[in-house]
């Protein structure tokens, strides 16, 4: 299945404070063009990785005018934008739609243009957002969550909770064993595959942020956490902030997966209130005692027993592994 990008109509573009254009140098788009890995998957216009690395300098000049024109106009042609979905499966069993992920197969001149761009798009992001960043990593959100919670227990009257939540992303995969192809106008959404697809999520939900300074919230990709500090049983703020984001999501078009989405208390008192169940849009969010919060298990005690439990599961599975290779007798 092949999905075409629509130009975005030019009287939405111009700002209404004029910014500078920007330039690529030929001398960039020859060292990309010229890093081209030649085993690449070519993209649905036929152009192969292999002939723009083999004819780096008699096209480096014809695509920086491509390229420069297209950022002056703020438009991409449309031969640019047509992508193939490639389904691919999620897990060993396949039940439907919904376990395929829809990955886009881009023309590489594209890919090649967008990570031009990308050069000149980083460090944008807001602070909280750990996802597609240098010098960011899963680890700093943990740590991040983590400071946070601890900052805020030093007062044992205080209540620290968070709430684990995962915009549902759509899914779409082309029929198997077709002999045409259909073509598709797709005019919202980032296709996966594409160079700048990671940042344009991130500058979307950039503007999703917690008003109120007793709640954090910590983005990472398409995964947001929200930490709030309960005082006094006002629980006010943290529900403010839950009930805002699930607004947001739904003003831009996202959904949040309640299905997905868990809740933990974390309080050291000896008898701790029981508070109401978090409720998103009608559905009521399952408390636990422990989750995965970017494949770090945290409980409510803070400690790391689940979590060493599981590597060390890990770590017996593939030293198995490496015991019955042992068995075969291989040359060192």
């Amino acid at each position: 299945m092949l999905t075409t990008w629509p130009s975005t109509p030019s009287s939405c573009l111009p700002p209404t404070v004029p910014q500078p254009v920007l330039k690529i140098c030929e001398d960039d788009v020859r060292k990309v063009f010229s890093k081209q890995k030649i085993r690449k998957a070519k993209g649905p216009d036929g152009v192969s990785p292999a002939c723009l690395k083999t004819c780096t300098v008699q096209l480096s000049s014809i695509f920086t005018l491509i390229f420069n024109r297209s950022l002056e106009l703020c438009k991409v042609h449309s031969c640019f934008k047509r992508s193939a979905i490639i389904p691919v499966p999620k897990k060993p069993k396949i039940t439907g739609l919904n376990d395929y992920r829809p990955i886009a197969l881009m023309s590489v001149v594209m890919k090649l243009f967008e990570r031009l761009v990308l050069a000149y798009l980083k460090d944008i992001t807001g602070p909280l957002q750990f996802a597609y960043r240098a010098n960011r990593s899963m680890d700093d959100a943990v740590n991040m969550g983590l400071h946070y919670i601890l900052q805020q227990t030093r007062d044992l009257c205080k209540d620290p909770v968070l709430d684990h939540q995962l915009p549902d992303r759509q899914a779409a995969a082309s029929e198997a064993g077709k002999p045409h192809i259909n073509t598709h106008t797709i005019s919202t959404g980032a296709p996966q595959g594409c160079v700048l697809s990671p940042l344009l999520f991130s500058l979307y939900t950039n503007d999703c942020n917690s008003k109120h300074p007793s709640v954090k919230l910590l983005k990472f990709a398409d995964d947001t956490t929200v930490i709030g500090l309960i005082q006094d049983g006002d629980e006010s703020a943290y529900r403010q902030e839950v009930e805002q984001l699930a607004v947001w999501c739904s003003h831009n078009n996202l959904e949040l997966n309640t299905l997905k989405t868990v809740e933990m208390i974390v309080d050291f008192r000896r008898n701790p209130p029981v508070l109401p169940p978090l409720t998103i849009m009608d559905s009521t969010v399952a408390a636990v005692e422990s989750f995965k919060f970017l494949g770090t298990t945290i409980s409510q005690d803070l400690k790391w027993d689940i979590q060493i439990d599981s590597i060390v599961k890990k770590a017996q599975q593939r030293l198995y592994f490496l015991r019955q290779l042992k068995t075969f007798n291989l040359p060192q």
